[in-house]
């Protein structure tokens, strides 16, 4: 019976931190490898249009960003508060749109050029005006193939 008799003197024995330094670097590893990292500072503010036939883009890496609207208020005092053309982190004209479409196709390989997109992502207030003007732009371009972001609209039944 002395074998399951309980000793009230004992103390438990330590914690060990052994295997503390394995956690932190794996979880340093987890959020590394999941984090994504933005890549253009959004200087316009956008609202995407809701539309009800959507695709999701499979390659995200062969789409070249245009964003138009409306200056965040920090710009607002510089630019006004007409719609704006982004192209990456810079505000910029429709003239400026064939040397950024060319740039693009420079720095990808050339087996992928024939697939790049060029997505729209354009504040559901702006004009078409702006939009066309980009369009036209993206023709003399030769970037035929054109993207608009939008919103999954919600119906209600």
């Amino acid at each position: 019976m002395s074998k399951f008799k309980k000793d009230s003197t004992k103390e438990l024995p330590p914690l060990s931190t052994a295997s503390l330094p394995d956690i932190v670097f794996m979880l340093l590893c987890f959020f590394m490898v999941t984090t994504t990292m933005r890549e253009v500072t959004l200087k316009v503010k956008i609202k995407k249009p809701e539309a009800t036939e959507l695709t999701k883009l499979t390659k995200k890496t062969l789409v070249s960003f245009i964003y138009i609207g409306q200056p965040t208020p920090q710009y607002q005092k510089t630019f006004g508060t007409e719609p704006q053309i982004q192209l990456n982190d810079a505000f910029a004209n429709p003239s400026d749109i064939l040397s950024f479409i060319t740039a693009e196709r420079a720095s990808r390989d050339e087996s992928e050029i024939p697939m790049m997109i060029t997505s729209i992502k354009a504040d559901e207030s702006t004009k078409m005006k702006i939009v066309t003007e980009v369009k036209e732009e993206l023709r003399k371009a030769q970037a035929l193939h054109i993207n608009y972001s939008a919103r999954k609209k919600v119906v209600l039944n």
